[in-house]
């Protein structure tokens, strides 16, 4: 009898793992990722206060959006948090990728944040 490997719960002991590494400060908070199967989110937090600075999702409207589940979506996240973050005075953070590999959406998000401005 084969044993189904759980790829979420194997992502979230990855996500634990690179979490005891990584933190934000005020300095240079965490910009962190989530990926689900119809949506993209970013945030960027500062663990030592507790704080969710800014944030954008492929849930906002007012981007218009049509496919949310796609690279160019994760590209407008990318860009808009970094405008976002920079217009609240951050402009370097860390970037905790959730876990997730850094490929497809996390790697587009990850590299049109950096077009757009922030220092990782």
């Amino acid at each position: 009898m084969f044993k189904k490997i759980d790829k979420n719960a194997n992502r979230i002991k990855r996500h634990k793992r690179i979490r005891n590494h990584i933190s934000g400060t005020e300095s240079r908070p965490r910009l962190s990722v989530f990926r689900s199967s119809a949506h993209i989110y970013a945030q960027v937090i500062d663990d030592v206060n507790g704080n969710t600075l800014v944030s954008a999702s492929t849930l906002d409207k007012s981007l218009g959006l049509e496919n949310t589940k796609n690279i160019e979506a994760a590209k407008v996240i990318g860009a808009t948090v970094a405008k976002k973050a920079l217009e609240a005075g951050i402009s370097e953070v860390v970037f905790d990728r959730s876990g997730y590999l850094y490929h497809g959406k996390i790697k587009a998000l990850a590299e049109s944040a950096r077009e757009a401005g922030l220092k990782f």
